[in-house]
């Protein structure tokens, strides 16, 4: 076995629909929503760079793709599945990593999230310093919630007024890395610090012979 995570491109064209099928089976697999998507879609999104396709020779081992939203100010990383031939074996967790990377590279400055029910994804995405948030906090672009119409849970979606599901919303914004670096030290509590005590020393009382 000889995995290599690659950034997609027109060359990768042919396992577009393969792409599709096994979305389609991890879906049926979860029992919960992955939103369908289209060969030309993946066509496009490896077009665009936009994409990381895992190999195995010629053999199909997984992918994820990056969607911009809110004028490029967020990110997310989506469609993650792996090969079931493949699981077990870490490899979710490199190519994770790489479209992280790579979303990072591209949209420097963009608020990367995801929407997932899987505790996988949440323990990975975790790892990478997201931060589990409120659906109000992830991009308000209408063209996003759309994607989650192929969903067998967009009823779910629509009921909450698009504010909750059974997803759980992850973000990682880039200005904490930023705040990390400067390494500016917190103040301490008050309680915490060290403070001299003042005490008053009682004389001995005097007793009269």
């Amino acid at each position: 076995m000889n995995v290599i995570i690659h950034v997609a491109d027109n060359s990768h064209f042919k396992y577009a629909q393969p792409i599709c099928d096994l979305i389609y089976v991890s879906a049926q697999a979860r029992g919960t929503g992955i939103a369908k998507r289209s060969a030309e879609y993946i066509e496009l999104k490896m077009k665009t760079g936009k994409s990381v396709i895992a190999l195995d020779g010629d053999t199909l081992v997984g992918f994820s793709y990056i969607e911009t939203w809110g004028h490029k100010k967020f990110v997310a990383n989506s469609g993650l599945i792996v090969n079931p031939d493949y699981r077990g074996l870490g490899i979710a967790k490199k190519i994770k990593r790489r479209i992280f990377d790579l979303s990072q590279e591209l949209f420097p400055d963009a608020k990367i999230f995801s929407i997932t029910t899987g505790l996988a994804v949440m323990k990975m995405n975790s790892d990478l310093g997201f931060k589990p948030v409120t659906f109000s906090e992830l991009t308000d672009d209408k063209e996003f919630w759309k994607g989650c119409q192929t969903c067998q849970n967009f009823d779910i979606l629509q009921r909450n007024d698009y504010k909750m599901c059974l997803c759980t919303g992850l973000l990682y914004d880039p200005k904490d890395k930023e705040k990390k670096k400067e390494n500016i030290p917190v103040p301490k509590p008050f309680a915490n610090r060290i403070v001299k005590p003042i005490v008053k020393v009682k004389k001995p009382p005097k007793f009269k012979k």
